[in-house]
């Protein structure tokens, strides 16, 4: 797998938000759950997890859908694309959704998660594959830094 190189640009569908990465994403994964099937209106969503500090974007964001305390998702105010998620407690993580990059293609999911509620017929090339997530931290961790080396 060649990654390209940041910076990193990409837009919303209708173009209204802009998008930009200027470090190396983090972890790129595909989430199996109920949740993103029925946000995403597939099989699947794809994610790329980039540093906050090193993600800018230009538009007008508002916050939607099934949102918690744990997690809060922001969506183009024109489009209603969705755009990426905070999740609390990792101030210092993005989740972007990696079909927003002008290069999509290039980043295919590192690892998959909640694979026990993925539909039985999808398939993605994910190196790590997880029924809910990585147990921890340090296992996050370590996948990142595997991720870093390719």
């Amino acid at each position: 797998m060649v990654l390209p190189k940041p910076p990193l640009t990409g837009a919303c569908l209708c173009g209204s938000v802009q998008v930009t990465v200027t470090t190396p994403p983090l972890l790129t994964f595909a989430c199996h759950c109920r949740d993103c099937q029925k946000f995403t209106a597939s099989a699947y969503s794809l994610t790329t997890m980039v540093a906050s500090d090193g993600f800018s974007y230009t538009g007008d964001l508002i916050k939607g859908g099934l949102g918690s305390e744990e997690r809060t998702h922001y969506f183009c105010k024109s489009c209603l694309n969705f755009v990426f998620s905070q999740v609390a407690g990792a101030d210092h993580r993005i989740n972007l959704r990696t079909s927003l990059l002008s290069d999509a293609a290039s980043f295919e999911p590192f690892i998959e998660l909640m694979t026990d509620e993925k539909m039985p017929w999808a398939r993605v090339p994910a190196v790590h594959s997880y029924a809910r997530h990585p147990e921890s931290l340090e296992e996050l961790q370590m996948l990142m830094d595997e991720y870093s080396k390719l």
